[in-house]
């Protein structure tokens, strides 16, 4: 029987199928942006904004805070604040707990995104509290996850190139929301794709090192900072070559540290160089070991790892071998 053609074209047209939401992405994202006293370890805060964000990347709500920074506030000629302006702005401590429940249960984003959770971590070590976050995404990375036509990674060019107008470049609150307007159609064009997105662990900062003041004497000033940098003499053990799981650590091995570490990077160092071994600070075929909390984080540390076949252990495990560590052949 010859169908009805009237019939037939009173039927809705079939609608193109939605890709479902990737189910393993996050539940929310907290975009961040902090502005500071310069790039360093003893650098401090000057101010810092969030947007949380739900699951889509819509804006739920934005926070902005100046910061006093309890020193000289450094580049004023790029955040625009200046001492007298800060010197009634909070404290980090008097403001630590309203930041963290920005945070709290979401994923931290920034543009680099080492840098601002670095920073974040150290206020809050400094305070002896910890950040309620456990995972960041960097939107340089994700932009190269996605292969984006970009001219660089500069967060105007990455805005531009989803058409945001930015207003007032490092300002926390702006450069907050130009991130939060330009990740949504980032993330919704991995989530087309099926992309896995770039999360990475964020280890809290739990030891504090106060400065050493020339006398020797320990000060809690705010000159106090993370440990100075130092030049640290040649290791006196010849490299007895590779670590074998499941052996002790030899003095002499070379040891190469990647990404966050819950102990201060520098703290940690020393304690493996008190033990006799070598700190590297790249790795090659003669590295004995890479320590890493984030082993799928495709580093250059940990690809060429992968690559010499040189073995990887996390941060706890590296801790554990610190305590008891094999005296070099003859000594």
């Amino acid at each position: 029987m010859l169908e009805d053609q009237s019939a037939a074209d009173a039927r809705p047209a079939a609608q193109p199928t939605t890709p479902a939401w990737p189910s393993e992405y996050p539940d929310g994202y907290a975009v961040v942006d902090v502005e500071t006293t310069g790039l360093a370890r003893e650098d401090r805060i000057v101010s810092a904004a969030v947007y949380r964000l739900d699951a889509r990347g819509d804006v739920v709500d934005h926070w902005y805070t100046p910061v006093n920074p309890q020193r000289d506030p450094g580049p004023t000629w790029i955040h625009g604040l200046t001492s007298e302006m800060l010197a009634d702005a909070p404290l980090f401590p008097e403001i630590a707990e309203e930041f963290a429940e920005r945070l709290r249960g979401r994923v931290l984003v920034a543009h680099n995104a080492v840098f601002d959770w670095s920073m974040i971590a150290r206020e809050y070590a400094r305070a002896r509290l910890e950040v309620p976050v456990r995972q960041r995404l960097c939107t340089i990375a994700l932009s190269k996850e996605l292969d984006l036509p970009l001219a660089n990674h500069r967060l105007e060019t990455l805005a531009a190139h989803y058409g945001v107008v930015q207003r007032r470049a490092h300002h926390a609150l702006d450069d907050a929301r130009v991130l939060a307007e330009a990740f949504r159609p980032s993330l919704h064009m991995a989530a087309r794709g099926g992309i896995r997105l770039p999360l990475l662990a964020c280890r809290p900062m739990t030891e504090w090192t106060d400065a050493i003041t020339s006398g020797g004497s320990r000060s809690r000033s705010h000159a106090g900072s993370w440990r100075p940098s130092r030049k640290r003499p040649a290791c006196p053990y010849p490299n007895p070559g590779r670590y074998e799981p499941g052996k002790p650590l030899v003095q002499g091995m070379r040891v190469a540290i990647s990404g966050d570490t819950s102990v201060d990077r520098e703290l940690l160092e020393d304690r493996a160089i008190e033990a006799g071994l070598h700190i590297a600070t790249s790795v090659s075929r003669l590295t004995s070991l890479l320590v890493t909390n984030d082993p799928d984080a495709g580093t250059s540390k940990v690809v060429k790892a992968r690559a010499y076949g040189t073995p990887v252990i996390d941060e706890g495990a590296f801790t554990q071998l610190l305590r008891d560590v094999a005296p070099a052949p003859g000594e």
